[in-house]
């Protein structure tokens, strides 16, 4: 939809997204512009807004940061339902008002509350899902009521919705590009969970004002099962069977988010109290299994060599949120808003490994643990540790409208300072501490030429913090190849300058077309720089770390159209097409290069068709994302994913049912990778590789059917 926001700002309604059905937010944002995925085939994780890496885009719950589980403080959109979504909105440049923290954008997803919703419905659907032997059955179920409770209003919802994502790999290394095959991998990724869902609002008068308490909690209960085969040369038999690996992964993340919000006038003007609290916890148990068969001239079944590894990760990370917001009217159409945010943040990390289980197997039997005794568990180097990061953020904004001109100006003063504990280094290293101070000015102008035309134009200064794991003092081996990698406590956030220009077309009474053009003039990137100092694995090798050493730019164009056609008299047909052209500079220790992970475009298009006569509907969309490259120490990737075709057909039953059908990935889509690795960055730069590796991995279509019964 158009909105009237001063800043540059799509807004998506649920009615843009559902009849799709997705699942998760990641689902149903894949649909927005510019927003891309680096993600395993039917995963929609990491928001890359503009291709950045997730860590460039802010994502809010209802106007309210959220932490993830992420090292570079991005969060996971696919934990989140996508039916508890009222909108979403998609801000393309910074307010004064907001945390400075969008470099790329902010994608603030919001979701039902008390007035959203006079009575209320129930959801029941069946999916199937692709699996390669047979086809895999689950459910989602869901409800929501909101009405009238005591003096306000409430509003309750709960989802239940099953998850399966079975994929096939297939891997060929080579020595180099155009060499000999060394072994094939066969590979089959299943993943496999729960997701629950329970969110609440509650909005009532109060002294004067009105006072606003939601919340929402999300646990994500998620089993990976990886098995695969490695093959020598290629030749894909028993005799020539080289490894047979088991991986499995078990995953429970639960999500919280509490938010209280109190409006009312005073002091000449509207006040307005926040206060919020937000946490993810994070538990993973991962182990792996894997058996050698070729070490000596015995083919399978005898086996040479077994090797046992057991990992377990727990993440706690909280936030804490208060604010004191106040407006005031100046007159003469202008208003004055200032405040001060506050942010208490805690992050728990421990991450945990068992002594490594490895023993020959002669050819004769020999006595083998049945249930192998792992060992205690033990902190990895780096795994213990405790961040805590205050923010405290004043803030003043002065807005105003002159005829057809609409504005906004402000100025932001982020203060962070950064406490970091690490329990695995010498304790004289073990904590240390950083604060850095950012003035973050913006403004926003949109010029209405018309009854159907507007231009808006946006300039912000922006910034990005470190990655945790940037920030840890431990000495990581061969993190690069053979080479180590060591943190740096001391690291300073990336700031960038950043203009949006657009401009927008309404069509008939509801349909926007539009375009923009951004730019992004990023300072004091964070990049790996060598030490000098010989890594662990001797002459050759290196101590790297990093720094704020690095420059770039990014930019694009957008295009945008979403419309019924009732301007050509098809009032019951509606279409949307979006179009992103993405680019970036950026040189690192081996020249120019894009943004690592950036894709060179995103291309969404579809249609909705209603059928009044016979109450019913159908529609497809398609979708499409360009080529990524990342170049990292020692090694190197190219990425391409294959479209996705998504249709539906509902049909209207009475006045309170709908019955939809939706076949997603009808293309069965498949992701491409091509892995250039070496053992260092001389070798890198040489060209002498390490190895060379292809690897697809594909999944078939999901249908789903879904009954909505509303009262």
């Amino acid at each position: 939809n158009r909105t009237d926001d001063v800043v540059p700002t799509l807004s998506y309604d649920l009615d843009y997204f559902q009849r799709f059905e997705p699942l998760t937010v990641g689902d149903a944002l894949k649909r927005v512009p510019s927003v891309a995925f680096l993600s395993d085939v039917l995963e929609y994780d990491g928001v890359r807004l503009r291709g950045l890496d997730p860590g460039y885009t802010k994502i809010l719950i209802d106007g309210q940061e959220v932490p993830g589980s992420g090292v570079d403080r991005s969060f996971f959109v696919d934990r989140i339902p996508a039916e508890l979504i009222e909108r979403v909105e998609v801000v393309r440049s910074s307010s004064a008002n907001r945390s400075g923290d969008a470099l790329a954008g902010t994608i603030n997803i919001v979701l039902r509350d008390a007035l959203s919703l006079d009575g209320g419905y129930i959801r029941l659907g069946a999916l199937m899902f692709p699996d390669s032997d047979y086809g895999r059955f689950g459910g989602t179920y869901g409800a929501v009521w909101g009405g009238e409770v005591g003096p306000g209003r409430l509003l309750l919802g709960a989802n239940v919705q099953d998850r399966r994502n079975p994929k096939n790999k297939y891997s060929m290394r080579y020595d180099e590009p155009g060499g000999t095959l060394d072994n094939t991998e066969v590979q089959t990724d299943i993943r496999d969970g729960t997701d629950y869902a329970f969110n609440a609002s509650y909005e009532v008068p109060l002294a004067g004002g009105m006072l606003d308490l939601s919340g929402v909690f999300v646990r994500t209960d998620r089993f990976q099962d990886e098995d695969s085969l490695e093959y020598e040369g290629g030749i894909e038999t028993e005799a020539n069977l080289s490894v047979v690996n088991d991986n499995d992964l078990d995953i429970r993340t639960d999500n919280l988010s509490l938010r209280g919000r109190y409006e009312r006038q005073m002091f000449g003007g509207e006040t307005t109290f926040k206060l919020g609290y937000a946490s993810i916890d994070d538990q993973q148990y991962e182990f792996e299994a894997e058996s050698e068969y070729l070490r000596d001239s015995n083919p399978f079944p005898d086996e040479d060599r077994f090797t046992l590894d057991s990992e377990r990760v727990d993440i706690q990370d909280e936030e804490w949120k208060a604010a004191i917001e106040h407006k005031l009217d100046l007159g003469g159409d202008m208003e004055l808003e200032f405040g001060v945010q506050a942010n208490w943040k805690t992050r728990e990390s421990l991450i945990e490994e068992t002594p490594r289980i490895r023993f020959n197997v002669p050819n004769a039997p020999a006595p083998r643990p049945t249930v192998p005794d792992f060992g205690p568990f033990s902190p990895v180097d780096g795994g213990d540790a405790t961040i805590e990061e205050n923010r405290i953020d004043p803030y003043v904004m002065v807005s105003g409208k002159s005829g057809a001109l609409r504005w906004e100006a402000g100025l932001r003063y982020e203060t962070t300072d950064v406490t970091v504990t690490d329990r695995t280094v010498p304790a004289i290293q073990q904590m240390t501490e950083n604060d850095y101070a950012e003035l973050l000015p913006s403004f926003s102008l949109r010029w209405r030429l018309n009854d159907t035309d507007r231009v808006i134009f946006s300039a912000a200064r922006t910034l990005r913090r470190p990655n945790f794991d940037r920030l840890s003092p431990a000495l990581l081996e061969e993190e690069f190849g053979d080479s180590d990698f060591l943190g740096n406590p001391g690291l300073q956030p990336e700031t960038a300058v950043g203009f949006d220009l657009g401009f927008e077309r309404r069509l008939g009474r509801r349909g926007v077309v539009g375009i923009n053009a951004f730019y992004r003039d990023i300072t004091d990137l964070i990049e790996e720089v060598n030490t000098g100092l010989e890594g662990s694995e001797g002459p050759g090798t290196f101590i790297y770390t990093v720094d704020n050493v690095g420059d770039g730019k990014v930019y694009g164009l957008e295009f945008d159209l979403s419309t019924p056609l009732d301007f050509i008299g098809m009032d019951s047909t509606g279409v949307f097409l979006n179009y992103s052209w993405l680019d970036s500079e950026i040189t690192d220790f081996a020249g120019e290069r894009r943004f690592n992970g950036q894709s060179d475009y995103v291309l969404n298009f579809g249609f909705t068709q209603d059928l009044p006569t016979w109450g019913a509907a159908f529609g497809a969309t398609y979708r499409k994302q360009g080529e990524a490259y990342d170049r990292v120490l020692a090694e190197e990737v190219r990425t391409t994913y294959g479209a996705d075709l998504e249709v539906f057909i509902e049909k209207q039953i009475g006045e309170n049912v709908v019955v939809r059908l939706t076949g997603s990935n009808l293309l069965d889509s498949s992701k491409d990778e091509v892995f250039d690795k070496f053992d260092n960055v001389g070798d890198q730069l040489a060209r002498d590789y390490d190895e060379y590796e292809l690897e697809t991995e594909s999944a078939g279509p999901v249908y789903q059917l879904v009954m909505r019964v509303a009262f």
